[in-house]
């Protein structure tokens, strides 16, 4: 059993794995756990440093603070599995997070405020308003319908030639307001048509691969039913 928890351990941190020294701040924490359950899920080891060494949990109050910051600092409660395991005479706890079908996952940020988190590789970053009306869209029983206008037409040549564009880029090559400009983004995003592009310096929208070399008419709908 030794060798499965050194095995995930020489992975290092990524998008579904993350470890910690030690839980002395439940709130802190729940950010994670909100971002595991927000994302692909992940799994948590605590009582191993940010290096990959192990050094075990000091205490077993520690497994109360992963409740606490699963059922008390995750809005709605996040879901979770936890194991102890013995490795080289120290406790490692792992705490298992799955994908949430009951997203998004709010955590209490360093104001106190409930905000929605992601994981993007060994980083939490915050969600932004597009993504949240995203997954509103996406757990609707309605389909989306979304007209090619001329707005996405500019939109989507000018990510055949540029990769990516940010949600300003956006607004001021198409003049357009930022309702109408979410508004484009959301539809274009839900239909699989577009993805979002987390970095902990800018949010991008790229043209997803699965849409990638299709032709559109210049007139004509997009949609997901």
């Amino acid at each position: 059993m030794n060798n499965y928890i050194k095995n995930l351990i020489r992975q290092g941190e990524n998008q579904q794995l993350d470890f910690k020294f030690e839980i002395s701040d439940s709130k802190k924490i729940a950010r994670t756990f909100a971002a595991f359950a927000n994302t692909d899920g992940g799994t948590l080891l605590i009582g191993v440093k940010d290096n990959g060494n192990i050094s075990g949990i000091r205490t077993d109050e520690e497994i109360y603070m992963v409740e606490s910051a699963a059922h008390l600092f995750c809005k709605p409660p996040v879901a979770y599995e936890i194991k102890d395991w013995e490795v080289d005479g120290h406790t490692i706890l792992e705490v298992i997070i799955p994908k949430s079908e009951k997203r998004p996952h709010y955590a209490t940020g360093k104001d106190d405020r409930w905000l929605v988190y992601i994981r993007v590789n060994d980083q939490n970053l915050l969600a932004n308003r597009i993504l949240l009306d995203v997954w509103k869209k996406k757990g609707s029983k309605t389909g989306t319908l979304v007209k090619y206008s001329n707005k996405e037409k500019l939109l989507l040549h000018y990510l055949s030639d540029n990769k990516r564009i940010t949600f300003s880029k956006f607004r001021r090559i198409a003049r357009i307001n930022k309702f109408i400009a979410e508004k484009i983004l959301v539809n274009l995003v839900s239909i699989g048509v577009l993805e979002i592009e987390f970095t902990e310096k800018a949010t991008y929208y790229i043209i997803s691969e699965s849409f990638a070399g299709n032709d559109l008419k210049e007139t004509g709908r997009l949609s997901s039913l």
